[in-house]
């Protein structure tokens, strides 16, 4: 064990997770959105949108597991929930194979966001050498056709299991697995009729503009303070 994460593990772990959340923020994925676990800092909730390719369409939940003593581990997990029809993706548990792409973890060299990255390239780049998933393996190389109907039956079945209806304490009508029903940060998704729509993106539009007006009015002057514009209070301090 790295003898500085032994004497401060803890807070360590803490300062490394922080940094890693913060370089994922800073990439701005395409169609990838991570909010990390309520439960534990050593699982975050994800979900990938992917807009072109075999897949179009598809919305496909995620958690990641990170090691605990990481950085200085081997690969984080990242688990499909449903598991998804691809031929990297274990058909049983959901978990894509990262270790080929990781086959060893290099610390300040690899981060979790470059997980996120290779996650949502394979579903516009489906490889199908050592697959976890056999049987999608070989239907891609030898009916694509029939291949696409399975990814179709497997996107609208994750739709299904993504949309829960409000109110419900059901697990099991909801869809949700017992890994992550009881998660208060736990990523659900729920319908919305058209003035519920128009209001949310009403609800941006103006937030998006108040934070324009707030950094024009504050950010016109280079330097960075810890101090609220207009008072002494730090940002950190709760009112």
């Amino acid at each position: 064990m790295n003898p500085v994460h032994g004497a401060y593990g803890e807070f360590f772990l803490e300062y490394s997770l922080m940094a890693e959340y913060k370089l994922l923020a800073k990439q701005k994925l395409p169609g990838v959105f991570v909010v990390p676990s309520g439960r534990t800092p050593l699982c975050w909730n994800g979900v990938i949108f992917v807009r072109q390719g075999l897949y179009q369409g598809g919305v496909f939940k995620l958690a990641i597991f990170i090691p605990h003593d990481f950085p200085d581990s081997s690969c984080p997990k990242l688990v499909f929930d449903p598991p998804v029809y691809h031929p990297l993706v274990n058909p049983d548990t959901g978990e894509l194979d990262v270790h080929r792409a990781f086959s060893k973890w290099r610390r300040n060299v690899n981060h979790i966001w470059q997980v996120l990255m290779y996650a949502r390239r394979v579903f516009h780049k489906v490889e199908t050498d050592s697959p976890l998933n056999p049987h999608a393996a070989k239907l891609y190389t030898t009916d694509v056709d029939q291949f696409k109907a399975k990814v179709e039956e497997c996107i609208e079945g994750c739709l299904e299991r993504a949309v829960v209806q409000p109110h419900n304490p059901d697990q099991t009508s909801s869809g949700l697995s017992s890994s992550s029903s009881d998660d208060p940060m736990a990523i659900c998704f729920s319908h919305m009729d058209p003035m519920q729509l128009k209001q949310a993106k009403d609800a941006m539009a103006s937030f998006r503009r108040r934070k324009y007006d707030y950094y024009s009015q504050y950010h016109q002057h280079s330097g960075y303070s810890w101090v609220q514009p207009g008072s002494y209070h730090s940002f950190s301090q709760r009112d």
